[in-house]
């Protein structure tokens, strides 16, 4: 019987560390010492740290990712499922006493402007992520349960990027603040419905005035 993959290990422990330290702060020898395996297993594995850069993020993708059917539930309305998917997450870093943020933001921050092939990795989730978001809110403008002023895309992309900027002023001031402010004014008030204008009328507008 072949021994088992040491992969597994290596990946979780660099998502660990990437999120707690940072990628800058988590060298190959504390990854492969957090997994417990020999530091020869890493380049088994990959080529680079870059390389477990990118895979890392999609391995923490992955379970974030999971939590996206509650946005596509047509169970719900577009706004209980918009709610519940941003509780769950606001409850998810409420257990980590707003200590680490999200950690494809983090990295975002620290490599976006240096490190090409992981700016391009984050933006591809980014991408996918307020996707889903803009879907949800565009069958809430179908149903007029949510503002038809704007486009489902630039709604979607604002919410990621207020939440995730919620999220890294909740990370340094240890605060529920910032999370309660989103949920109150980006849900409470962005959303909610102004004119009931589909999208492309209102682009119309714009242009007749």
């Amino acid at each position: 019987m072949g021994r088992l993959s040491t992969k597994p290990q290596i990946l979780d422990a660099a998502v660990g560390l990437f999120h707690r330290q940072g990628y800058n702060g988590s060298g190959v020898h504390d990854i492969v010492a957090e997994a417990g395996v020999p530091k020869g297993s890493f380049y088994n594995h990959f080529a680079s740290k870059e390389a477990l850069g990118i895979a890392a993020l999609r391995r923490y993708w992955e379970g974030g990712a999971t939590l996206l059917e509650m946005l596509r539930d047509d169970a719900k309305p577009p706004t209980d499922r918009l709610r519940a998917y941003f509780q769950a997450l606001a409850d998810i870093t409420r257990r980590a006493e707003h200590r680490f943020g999200c950690m494809i933001g983090n990295l975002g921050a620290e490599l976006g402007g240096t490190t090409p092939s992981i700016r391009v990795e984050i933006a591809a989730i980014m991408a996918s992520w307020s996707g889903a978001i803009a879907d949800c809110i565009r069958h809430g403008q179908r149903d007029g349960s949510i503002r038809g002023d704007m486009e489902p895309e630039e709604l979607g992309l604002f919410l990621l990027d207020a939440w995730e900027g919620a999220l890294l002023r909740a990370k340094v001031d240890r605060s529920e603040a910032p999370i309660a402010a989103f949920m109150t004014i980006a849900l409470g008030g962005l959303l909610q419905t102004s004119r009931r204008l589909p999208a492309r009328q209102t682009s119309r507008a714009k242009g007749e005035v």
